[in-house]
Parts: structure tokens; sequence; C-alpha cells
């Protein structure tokens, strides 16, 4: 029956993400009063920064309009809450209330089933990515050396530059801790793989449509592609990658998938 209730009070906005309003969970979670709620809020929003989440992404403020009269309504404050939001309210609530109890039972186990399925998502993208980004690579390098590049790793150092604000690959590597056998590029996740296979693509196509020949001139080109696509990640409010997390090897994605893919297969009969 909570399941239901919950699942009942959930909204989904125009970019198809469910929210809930806390309000509407305030009386499931066992509270009459707004301002014995927002104690609650207060403390699920210091887990959230303890555990290195950003509270805007989670706790959005936002109002709620009430009826006070047969034909009047009034403001009053509410939060836009994601799933996760919902489940740190619940371990923080009152463990005396047994609607607590109940709902930390039920967001703990649809918080993780959503890690798992988005960990899913994420595992294919940066296969598909990496796998693009293998072939790209050999491409670019191809019309690289058509241009007349000589250093190709002179020339790849000019493009990561470009896009990762003066840091070379051997930067890139120090700055995401990896360890000296460990390639960048499988080091990285979806967002970041999108982004340096849009600059091999894209400086690839420069050279030949420009018809651009020499090093030095090669090297300037895959710099200010480099530097372009980082600009157009800046101006969307995207995070620069030199600041994304360096994630586990793209070898644990692959053993995932495969494992996963043995569990769908049907039983011998």
């Amino acid at each position: 029956m909570t399941d239901i209730v919950f699942e009942q009070i959930k909204k989904i906005n125009k970019y198809g993400k469910e929210h809930w309003s806390a309000r509407d969970l305030m009386l499931p979670l066992g509270y009459t009063r707004w301002e014995n709620f927002e104690v609650a809020i207060s403390r699920a929003k210091e887990s959230c920064i303890n555990s290195g989440q950003n509270v805007g992404d989670h706790f959005r403020g936002a109002t709620k309009m009430v009826r006070i009269g047969s034909d009047a309504e009034r403001a009053i404050d509410d939060f836009d809450l994601s799933r996760y939001a919902c489940y740190l309210i619940a371990q923080n609530g009152d463990p005396k209330k047994e609607e607590i109890a109940l709902a930390q039972t039920y967001f703990a186990i649809q918080t993780r089933k959503r890690e798992v399925h988005e960990l899913q998502i994420e595992d294919h993208k940066r296969l598909h990515l990496r796998g693009e980004m293998k072939e790209h690579n050999k491409n670019l390098a191809k019309a690289a050396k058509e241009a007349g590049v000589i250093n190709y790793a002179n020339f790849q150092d000019f493009g990561y530059m470009g896009l990762y604000g003066g840091l070379r690959q051997k930067d890139i590597h120090a700055r995401k801790r990896l360890k000296k056998k460990q390639a960048i590029l499988d080091h990285m996740g979806s967002e970041e793989l999108a982004a340096n296979l849009f600059r091999a693509t894209q400086a690839e196509a420069k050279l030949r449509r420009e018809n651009i020949l020499g090093q030095d001139k090669a090297n300037r080109a895959h710099h200010d592609v480099g530097k372009k696509v980082r600009q157009t990640i800046n101006e969307l409010g995207g995070t620069m990658l030199e600041h994304l997390l360096a994630p586990e090897s793209i070898k644990e994605s692959k053993k995932r998938i495969k494992k996963m893919a043995k569990k769908s297969l049907p039983e011998e009969i």
C-alpha cells in the first residue's frame, strides 16, 4: 500500500524527470506540521552535501498554491524533490514513525534499482563511445599523416590542450590520478568521451576541408577545434572535462554488460 501512495503522488516534469512535492510527501511520512517536516528536510540536505552531491540537483525550492477560501488561493513554500532527496528525508526522519520505516525501505529499494539502471545505461554508452573513439582516432591519425604531421603525439597534445584548458595528455593523466599504464580514454565517462569524440571528428574534418598542410598548422587547427568544443561546453553550463572524476576502467563496464547478457539468456530445456 505504501508503494502505491508514493507512486500516486509522484510527478513527471516536461523533461520526463520524476519528482515529488515535499508538501505532498509530508503526510504519507507521518508529519502533520510543515515546520517539523522542514527539520527533516534540512537534515537530508546536510546528508546530501556530505555525500558529495549538489543539493540543488535534488532539493529545488518551489511554491504550492493552496485554497484559503471559496475564491482565494495563497502561495506556500514547497520543495521539488528527487527520488534521492526523498530517500535522504526518510533516512533522516523520525524513526519512531511507522510511516518513516516503510518509506526508508521503499526509497532505499527504488533508489538502488534506479542506480543499477543508470549504471547499465552508462556502461552501454561508454562502451559504444569508446568504440567510436577508437575508430575516429584512426581516421584522425590518417588525416594528420596526410597533412604532413610527423609528431602525432604532439599533434594530439594540442587537441587536448584546447579541450582541457592547456593540459597535455600527461597532465590529464596526472589530474585524473591514473596509474602509468592506465589509458585516459578507458577512464572517461560517457560525457567526456562524447566531447573527445566531437573533437576528433571535427579536427579530422577541418584538416581535410581546409586542406591544411604542415605540423604547425595542423597543431593549431587541432587546438582551435578543442578550444571551440570547450567553449561550447562552457556556454551550455557544463562541467569542464578536467574537473570530471575518472570512473573505473571500461573493462568493468564490459564485464557487467557480459554478465547481464548471460542472465538474459533463456535457460536450456
